[in-house]
């Protein structure tokens, strides 16, 4: 499937609002390709995106679902008091911290109702009957993963292929297993060595994601193995991209480090250090969906109040360097950028 690509560069699914049917669109217009984000959407929010995306190209198009996990029995009652004494700042409530499947198994219907090209899964490994329904439509099914384990673990449920996560990609980390006693949620491979040592598991393809925001970083991970590049940071300031003003804004002036915290959902995820980061992190415990649901509407009044200090501010390592324009125009620059880099390696040692 992504091999057959005009060009290897894929639109990560990016939850929230900066996905959008225009983003996805574009890419394929573009000769590229890009995912909708099914994540927290409802299976009838979603059949409209996925309608849209149809009227407005004929590509191939992808839609990422996030996988249900454990439901946490940890008492918030502490992190729930930070989080009122943080919606007071902005004359708001906090959420209920409530677990549920985010829909999963009506959006997982539609999926196949609608025969959606490619279907990629976040967060877990799918059911391997989950797989063979999308199987059985046509459907190619890519699996999210960050280590050579859960590698493995997606080739035995039927995987077509793997988009291998480094620990530079911005948003959530796409454990299957969030361990509660690590930040980080788990081991941390970078990209050059998460596809190393996949590729030593498995000969499925495998899509490379993580801090990819130059055409130099694209023929990087082509070389070492990947047949595309997924990339959501570089994108996050396209003109078609859903991205709140109070992120575009922070993104374009740079300057802040980026981290893992589970602060704002419970989950380990890469974004933009800021005084919600700095104050919570340490106390926020591995409870997702809950702390997502609990620190919903914080982060909606900070968004609205223009005050990206108590945002999820989602970002890979490379985020200043990340370009604005057209999707196309930014699809573009990072092929021709690879296809130099490559004749210019090849020149070297001809």
């Amino acid at each position: 499937m992504f091999d057959s690509l005009r060009v290897p560069v894929i639109v990560a699914p990016m939850a929230g609002g900066p996905s959008t049917p225009e983003l996805v669109a574009a890419a394929g217009r573009a000769g590229a390709f890009g995912y909708l984000a099914g994540g927290y959407l409802t299976a009838a929010n979603l059949a409209e995106q996925i309608a849209a995306v149809r009227r407005l190209s004929d590509g191939v198009f992808g839609v990422n679902l996030f996988v249900p996990g454990i439901r946490s029995t940890v008492d918030l009652s502490a992190y729930v008091e930070r989080m009122n004494r943080e919606a007071a700042r902005f004359d708001t409530r906090p959420g209920e911290p409530r677990w549920d499947d985010d829909g999963y198994s009506a959006k997982l219907d539609l999926l196949v109702e609608s025969r959606v090209p490619v279907v990629s899964f976040t967060f877990g490994l799918p059911a391997e009957s989950d797989v063979e329904r999308l199987h059985e439509v046509g459907t190619t099914v890519v699996v999210t993963v960050t280590s050579p384990d859960e590698a493995r673990q997606a080739a035995e449920v039927g995987a077509d292929a793997l988009c291998v996560q480094g620990f530079e990609a911005g948003g959530h980390r796409s454990l299957f297993t969030d361990d509660p006693g690590d930040p980080c949620g788990g081991p941390l491979y970078g990209l050059l060595a998460a596809l190393r040592l996949v590729s030593s598991v498995t000969d499925l393809p495998l899509v490379a994601a993580g801090g990819i925001v130059h055409g130099a970083d694209v023929a990087a991970v082509l070389t070492a193995g990947a047949v595309a590049v997924q990339s959501g940071t570089a994108f996050l300031q396209a003109d078609e991209a859903g991205t709140n003003a109070t992120h575009r804004r922070a993104l374009a002036e740079g300057g802040r480090l980026t981290e893992f915290t589970r602060a704002f959902s419970g989950r380990p995820a890469r974004g933009l250090v800021n005084r919600f980061l700095r104050e919570h992190s340490d106390h926020a415990p591995a409870a997702y969906p809950q702390l997502h649901r609990l620190t919903k509407p914080v982060r909606a009044a900070s968004s609205q109040a223009g005050d990206p200090e108590a945002m999820s501010l989602w970002a890979g390592q490379t985020y200043a360097l990340a370009r604005t324009g057209p999707a196309a125009e930014i699809i573009d620059t990072l092929w021709n950028e690879a296809r130099e880099a490559l004749t210019r390696v090849t020149k070297r040692f001809a």
